[in-house]
């Protein structure tokens, strides 16, 4: 009887690492170098992500904007959307459940460049988020690990 309850706890521990769902991503992630956090978040039946925090919130050099003013997006390719506050901006939208752990079909948005890129994902581990943006097929793009 006690083989059958181990069993069947590792059977239950085997089901939960592995099947995770559209719930297990949501939270806050950091970004490689700790310089920023997403918070994932639904948005209709997809996923979101939106910045959070920054390690550093306003300009310290002039090159790039007033100093001690909070960072905007001014690098985006429409003047009218440069004003908008980094904190807080929605950079990724639209990623849709593929299943074992994906996400697909979305857009990532880089305001460090001001370009969007297609984008998809997955849960390497319950702590660890691989994302990949790319242009027209993913062997063109670039891939970044966020963690808990």
């Amino acid at each position: 009887m006690k083989a059958w309850i181990f069993f069947a706890a590792v059977l239950l521990m085997a089901a939960t690492a592995f099947g995770a769902g559209p719930s297990d991503i949501l939270g806050l992630w950091k970004t490689d170098g700790g310089d920023s956090r997403l918070e994932l978040f639904r948005c209709e039946e997809k996923i979101c992500g939106k910045i959070v925090w920054l390690k550093v919130p306003n300009y310290v050099d002039s090159e790039d904007g007033p100093v001690g003013n909070a960072k905007v997006d001014s690098r985006n390719p429409d003047p009218v959307l440069r004003n908008r506050p980094i904190l807080g901006l929605q950079v990724m939208k639209g990623l849709v459940t593929k299943g074992d752990n994906r996400w697909g079909n979305g857009t990532c948005y880089d305001p460090e460049t001001g370009k969007s890129y297609k984008c998809k994902m997955r849960l390497a581990s319950p702590d660890r988020l691989v994302l990949r943006g790319y242009i027209g097929i993913s062997l063109i793009g670039r891939t970044f690990v966020l963690t808990r």
